[in-house]
């Protein structure tokens, strides 16, 4: 396909898709022959995850031993962390160590460790794999289990940021016993061991200090045993370096993503369905924790191989073509339609040029 004369009016859903992959593959040879250094792929990944766990174990340090502050710290710390879960999804799709198991585990180890409030990301290798396939429908449940597709709420706003209260409230929802046990089993199964000692130690943080602060309001201080403040003193601690910058960054992450996947009206394997690019200039604080994932991840979805650093390069090229395509951008009528990808008052033609303007 020659690209300067793609139009969108003239190529169907797959040409388009297939043109912007096209564009955005050139993109990523261009700058691998401009900067081999780019071509070390292995080297280059596990230097990111090195930088990044030495920025957490450094900041923690520094904090531990008041050399910074608590917010200073668990904000650089969830910086930090959202590198290392940009990495997490190059190994699921095996972009580092493709061919050698033992590091490429090891990686996928440290990238647990260093965000303990997820999955098992060898279980979310498959859901994630299955994400790309259905990607929009109901059998997606990477994106369901993030909200996508829940209208707007209360509910949802609790669910985005804790991923056990999500799992809780679905458990809630089922109708049936069955269907509850199922949810239940299957938490238990996805976020062991990690994830089950980073939310109770969360939970236990927030009952704590909720507790202490309604008994001072009530002129009633807690006498709490000496076993008990030495254990909440190592939790505030982790509260600080390791469990807020990734509840934090989850937060950030999932109302990003779940956002920026339109859901339950796509048409199956249409890529041009399945997200919009959502950088608007307000979002940037949340973009800050999830490594600008609303404007760089809509390409993934077109060039599935390519490791997030090349993809954040290729983001000026990817977003013209996209843009060129009929790629949306910036629609945030999602929100109001619990991220349905239809639009009613409008229609598609309009649509592709609305995105162009």
């Amino acid at each position: 396909m020659d690209p300067t004369s793609a139009s969108p009016q003239r190529l169907n859903a797959a040409q388009r898709s297939a043109h912007i992959r096209e564009v955005v593959l050139a993109k990523g040879v261009e700058l691998r022959e401009r900067y081999p250094v780019l071509k070390h792929q292995d080297a280059i990944g596990a230097s990111i995850l090195a930088f990044a766990l030495a920025g957490m174990l450094g900041s923690a340090a520094l904090y531990i031993t008041g050399h910074l502050a608590w917010w200073a710290c668990l904000l650089l710390n969830a910086f930090f962390a959202s590198l290392t879960h940009e990495l997490e999804h190059d190994l699921i799709h095996s972009m580092y160590f493709r061919k050698q198991k033992v590091p490429h585990n090891l990686m996928m180890g440290l990238v647990w460790l260093a965000r303990p409030s997820t999955i098992n990301p060898w279980i979310r290798r498959h859901l994630h794999l299955n994400h790309h396939k259905v990607s929009g429908t109901e059998t997606d449940m990477e994106e369901r289990a993030i909200t996508n597709g829940e209208p707007w709420g209360f509910a949802r706003l609790l669910m985005i940021g804790d991923n056990i209260m999500s799992a809780f409230i679905r458990m809630l929802r089922a109708k049936t016993r069955a269907h509850k046990f199922s949810i239940i089993k299957r938490t238990l199964k996805v976020y062991a061991p990690l994830a089950l000692m980073h939310w109770g130690a969360w939970y236990a943080f927030l009952g704590f200090h909720a507790a202490n602060g309604l008994a001072h309001l009530m002129g009633a201080p807690i006498e709490w045993s000496a076993t008990t403040l030495s254990v909440m003193q190592v939790v505030d601690i982790a509260a600080v370096v390791i469990i807020g910058p990734n509840v934090l960054r989850t937060f950030c992450l999932h109302f990003i993503s779940s956002n920026m996947h339109y859901y339950g009206d796509v048409e199956p394997g249409n890529v041009m369905q399945q997200t919009q690019v959502l950088n608007a200039w307000w979002l940037w604080p949340l973009q800050a924790f999830c490594f600008n994932f609303g404007s760089s991840h809509g390409i993934h979805h077109f060039v599935v191989k390519e490791p997030f650093y090349i993809r954040q390069m290729t983001v000026p090229v990817g977003h013209k073509v996209m843009r060129e395509m009929g790629v949306r951008f910036n629609d945030l009528g999602t929100f109001g339609r619990a991220n349905r990808f239809v639009r009613k008052d409008i229609t598609e033609s309009q649509q592709v040029r609305a995105a162009q303007v």
